[in-house]
């Protein structure tokens, strides 16, 4: 296990089920993050009209995130203490399965050499904190489905999966630093 094994931290699971809300509390408290690739591209593509999205060109869009998951590893590299990463190189491939789509070599090829912690947290589907917004426009079926995709491919690629408790995001990232710790 490398250096970057022991203090990268991966947050997963489908969208609308906390993930962000839990990454934000954690920087709050000090700890170094990345933010998700997903939200942050869908927006960018939107303002400037490219056809980098999930609705246009999943493929596209899929490189992208990969790009900038990759690109966010490397900056994380250059801290120092714990990282925690709103998804993983990981979620690409999930992402495509997800799709029925082919994944890549070049991204199973990224998802064996940029390794996280072996414990990659999981949120689960949550209907009650579940909203649809302007990024945000899968329904709560395709959410769950999401999920399912994530443990999916985390699995494959030899992670353990910590099911996040539906609890507060303080007593959730509670939760997370006893098992970073321990």
């Amino acid at each position: 296990m490398n250096k970057n094994e022991t203090r990268f931290f991966v947050l997963t699971g489908g969208p609308g089920s906390g993930k962000s809300a839990v990454i934000e509390a954690l920087h709050g408290a000090g700890y170094a993050r990345a933010v998700e690739a997903g939200r942050s591209i869908i927006q960018d593509q939107l303002a400037i009209g490219g056809n980098g999205l999930p609705w246009k060109d999943p493929i596209h869009f899929a490189e992208l995130m990969l790009s900038w998951d990759i690109r966010s590893y490397h900056i994380a590299e250059q801290s120092i203490g714990t990282v925690f990463f709103d998804r993983g190189v990981v979620d690409v491939i999930g992402y495509l399965r997800l799709l029925g789509l082919p994944v890549p070599k070049h991204m199973e090829d990224a998802a064996t050499r940029f390794r996280y912690n072996r414990r990659v947290f999981i949120a689960s589907p949550w209907e009650e904190i579940y909203q649809q917004d302007r990024e945000r426009t899968q329904d709560f079926v395709e959410a769950v489905r999401t999920y399912e995709a994530m443990i999916a491919a985390y699995s494959e690629y030899g992670y353990e999966l910590v099911k996040l408790p539906k609890i507060t995001v303080e007593e959730r990232m509670h939760f997370i630093l006893q098992r970073v710790s321990s």
